[in-house]
């Protein structure tokens, strides 16, 4: 067991050490910090700059409380055409009755237009409307558009951090055994020892990005005040991508150390690990899927299914209300799987990274002995 940390010391020093890994973990903490605070940048409040020739002003700010409106009043119609010609204001209300505008109106001021002037004609007639109550019997939605964005984030931070990593292993794998100096650690270390060693620490190094972004995250969350509208459990829904990462990490990375094995050169890579490049792409199109309909019985069943669960039910969680026995029982069969193939690809490893030259063939790493 010790040459398995020393093998995990070695990868984390390693790579922790380079500059480049500063570089685009501090990149990657400051781009998700940042989103938060699009909200706030790009998407403000709506601003009216409106025209009035005679008649009151209409009772717009009533019905968007948020926009911020400006009325500049004119003395007659043909003042009003002149400022709407020239961009000063975005229209001009006469007289109560009509609106001038330069080409088509704005949707979204058209009918809030439309709804003022009505209120104020109810309003004019002493006739007092009273809103309906909405009352939510059902399950509580309030929170249902926070989960779906935190969801569909977590697809992309999922599917980024998990092949990053991979990909690290299987190219790591390969060029040691290219350049034969996997031949002179495997006199100090058992094969096992060196793939589980390079596993393990390219996975703490992985842990520590994803940490750091979701940490990233989560502060630019609070500091721009999107945290607001976070959903009840936001701390499980966390906990609970950091854990299904490391699952599907470690059956990934080991899937991917131990195809690597089975060519010499880096060229040889992408075809050798096109099997799980399909199950990792199905894995990710299906968590896309379940975060916009995590109930759908596709999305419930491969929540269960290694190694799709990996991915698509730590996004129903974040997308819904998952019930514990589920998340339990999806986690057990992952952590056997995971199990299982730490298995396999230690022995396909074993038996095939000395073996340099061609292309080596699954079935036959299998039958030697």
């Amino acid at each position: 067991m010790s040459g398995l940390w020393l093998v995990a010391k070695r990868e984390i020093s390693t790579q922790v050490r380079t500059r480049a890994f500063v570089i685009s973990l501090v990149i990657s903490a400051v781009l998700v910090g940042g989103i938060a605070f699009a909200p706030k940048l790009f998407g403000g409040p709506d601003e009216y700059n409106l025209g009035r020739v005679g008649g009151q002003e209409l009772p717009l700010q009533s019905l968007a409380p948020d926009a911020k409106i400006t009325w500049k009043a004119f003395p007659d119609e043909k003042a009003a055409t002149a400022a709407v010609l020239d961009g000063d204001v975005d229209v001009a209300v006469v007289d109560s009755a009509r609106v001038l505008t330069n080409g088509e109106i704005d949707s979204e001021l058209g009918l809030l237009l439309q709804s003022a002037n009505r209120e104020a004609q109810i309003g004019a007639a002493g006739v007092t409307v009273t809103p309906l109550q909405m009352q939510s019997v059902g399950a509580d939605t309030r929170y249902e558009g926070a989960r779906r964005g935190i969801s569909t984030v977590l697809v992309l931070l999922l599917f980024f951090m998990i092949i990053g990593s991979v990909m690290i292993v299987a190219m790591g794998v390969v060029e040691e055994k290219g350049s034969r100096i996997v031949e002179i650690l495997l006199i100090s270390v058992r094969p096992w020892q060196l793939l589980g060693g390079k596993i393990f620490g390219l996975g703490v190094v992985g842990f520590i990005n994803l940490a750091v972004v979701l940490a990233a995250g989560l502060t630019g969350a609070f500091l721009s005040g999107f945290s607001a509208d976070f959903p009840p459990g936001m701390a499980g829904i966390v906990v609970s991508a950091l854990l299904w990462w490391v699952l599907g990490y470690a059956f990934f990375a080991a899937l991917a150390g131990s195809l690597a094995s089975l060519v010499s050169r880096q060229e040889e890579v992408g075809n050798v690990l096109q099997p799980m490049m399909l199950l990792f792409m199905i894995s990710y199109g299906v968590s896309f899927f379940a975060s916009a309909s995590p109930d759908h019985p596709v999305a419930e069943i491969l929540s269960f299914v290694p190694p799709f669960s990996s991915m698509v039910m730590p996004v129903r969680v974040a997308a819904s209300e998952v019930a514990l026995w589920e998340i339990l029982l999806s986690g057990a069969l992952m952590v056997v799987a995971v199990a299982a193939v730490l298995m396999m690809g230690g022995r396909i490893y074993e038996r095939a990274v000395l073996r340099t030259g061609k292309r080596l063939k699954i079935t036959e790493v299998l039958r030697t002995k």
